[in-house]
């Protein structure tokens, strides 16, 4: 049985759970972070002195947090060979991905485009700062969609763990209200996911807590 802690609403939490219900293992989740509280408390302190979420603990062993350190794990204990290939070589193709999405997709989205655009109130958002932000990710989307040209999946034919890094920033940034760039090999694999029942359960989250609707400083 995995304990996993973190809100539903945190992208990273998202990529976590969706990770585990395409692995089909059973978990006990707990609320914390933003509305929920309880990352300043002692005992939270202890499992993440980082105070951040996802954390997962396996059983009785010792927590685990960085949600790419957590996919890691899971996909290496759990996984079949298809999501996270035993073979080194393979194996690497796998984690280029994965960390290519991590840094270049998921980092360029959250801050510079989600939390400007949804996290920060109308009056405080910069457009042309959110357009040039969207126009640097979409360069990066450009090279995920030159890949899914060639394959339906981020690296061959099957769900790979390269996919939960990218696949969990992608509802939101076909959601949001923002001008997107025509990249149509990555919209057919976003619309493949979205039928996927893991990640409609875990992914496919509104994210109306987190959005900020004030109209005045």
């Amino acid at each position: 049985m995995l304990t996993i802690w973190g809100r539903k609403t945190s992208s990273n939490v998202q990529a976590l759970m969706w990770c585990v219900g395409e692995i089909g293992l059973s978990f006990t989740r707990h609320d914390v972070g933003h509305l929920h509280g309880g990352l300043d408390t002692d005992a939270f302190g202890a499992l993440n002195p980082n105070r951040t979420v996802p954390v997962l603990q396996d059983g009785e062993d010792a927590p685990i947090w960085e949600t790419g350190a957590i996919l890691r794990y899971l996909a290496t204990r759990y996984a079949k060979d298809g999501f996270w290939p035993q073979d080194p070589a393979r194996r690497a193709q796998v984690d280029k991905w994965a960390e290519w999405a991590k840094i270049n997709v998921a980092m360029e989205f959250t801050g510079p485009v989600f939390w400007q655009r949804v996290r920060t109130a109308p009056w405080g958002q910069n457009p042309k700062a959110i357009a040039a932000a969207v126009q640097t990710l979409e360069t990066k989307l450009a090279l995920a969609d030159g890949q899914l040209e060639k394959h339906a999946f981020l690296v061959g034919t099957t769900l790979t763990l390269a996919d939960i890094q990218l696949g969990h920033i992608l509802f939101r940034y076909y959601d949001i209200d923002i001008e997107r760039a025509k990249l149509p090999n990555l919209r057919r694999y976003y619309d493949a996911l979205s039928e996927r029942p893991a990640y409609r359960e875990h992914v496919m989250v509104s994210y109306d807590a987190l959005r900020v609707t004030s109209t005045s400083s």
